[in-house]
This record gives structure tokens, C-alpha cells and sequence, in this order.
């Protein structure tokens, strides 16, 4: 598995933190770009979104100020299925059901919080029920143009 992760200023210390933790287990890369208070958070989320859709078996962590814009723009990159998490329920659910392979967070967590709930979601497997699979086979070929059922 790798890691891919990344932020806008407002995660920049977060992004810090988990990149230590992680890379003691992980095969994790930091995306760095310049940041500064007027850097520009769709850019962190579509570098980000393409090294994880480019990349087989990947994942991206991803941070802002409150998780939402970023998981916005990650959600525009094809193959891309972002969820912004506030919560552990959130980060299982998120895997469980729609196979997310991207996990957007604020920066208003303690490290030891924000490394749970991306451990958490890291080390959670899809379901692979028949609905799940169904229903996010929709997403991909709504992405893709070619979901008729509306």
C-alpha cells in the first residue's frame, strides 16, 4: 500500500505529525507544495487525487482548514472517492460501504485524534456486499458517461 499525503497551510503541522507516525509503517509520500497563506487548496487536492488515481493499491490523506473544500476539489479527479471525515464512524463507513480512497480532514483535531481516524481508515477493507459494489459501479460509470438510469 502507499500513502500519499498533503495539505494547504491550515494542515501544514498535522500533515507534520502523521507524515513522522506514518512513515514508520507505511510507504507514505509528501506532496509539497509551496505553502503560505494565500496558497490555493484545489491544487494540494488535484496533485493529490491524480498520485492516488495514477496509483495502484494508494491512498490520500489530505487537509484543510475544515476538510471541505479540499475534499470538493479531490472529488473532481476521475477515480477519485473522497470523503470528508469528522468522526471514527466516518472513516470505517467511508471504506466499508464506498470504497473511499481518499480522506479529507480539518485541522482541528489533536495528533493523536487525527492519526486514529486515519489509521482507522487506512486499515479498514470495503464490504465488497453486492450493494456496495453496485452502487459505487454507478459512481464510476456516472464519472465515466455512461450511467443511463437518471
Amino acid at each position: 500500500m502507499k500513502l500519499f499525503i498533503t495539505s494547504d497551510h491550515n494542515g501544514v503541522n498535522l500533515v507534520d505529525y502523521l507524515y513522522g507516525e506514518l512513515k514508520k509503517d507505511y510507504d507514505i509520500e509528501r506532496i509539497d507544495l509551496p505553502n503560505d497563506l494565500n496558497d490555493d487548496y484545489p491544487l494540494f487536492a488535484f496533485k493529490l487525487g491524480q498520485l492516488v488515481s495514477s496509483t495502484p493499491d494508494s491512498f490520500g490523506i489530505i487537509l484543510c482548514g475544515t476538510g471541505v473544500g479540499v475534499s470538493i476539489a479531490c472529488n473532481k479527479v476521475k477515480g477519485i472517492r473522497c470523503a470528508r471525515v469528522s468522526n471514527v464512524n466516518d472513516a470505517q463507513m467511508c471504506r466499508l460501504h464506498n470504497n473511499c480512497n481518499v480522506i479529507a480532514l480539518g485541522n482541528n483535531y489533536t495528533n493523536n485524534e487525527v492519526l486514529t481516524l486515519v489509521k482507522t481508515f487506512i486499515t479498514t477493507e470495503c464490504l465488497n456486499e453486492e450493494r456496495h459494489i453496485r452502487r459505487i459501479k454507478q459512481i464510476i460509470d456516472y464519472e465515466n458517461g455512461e450511467y443511463n438510469e437518471l
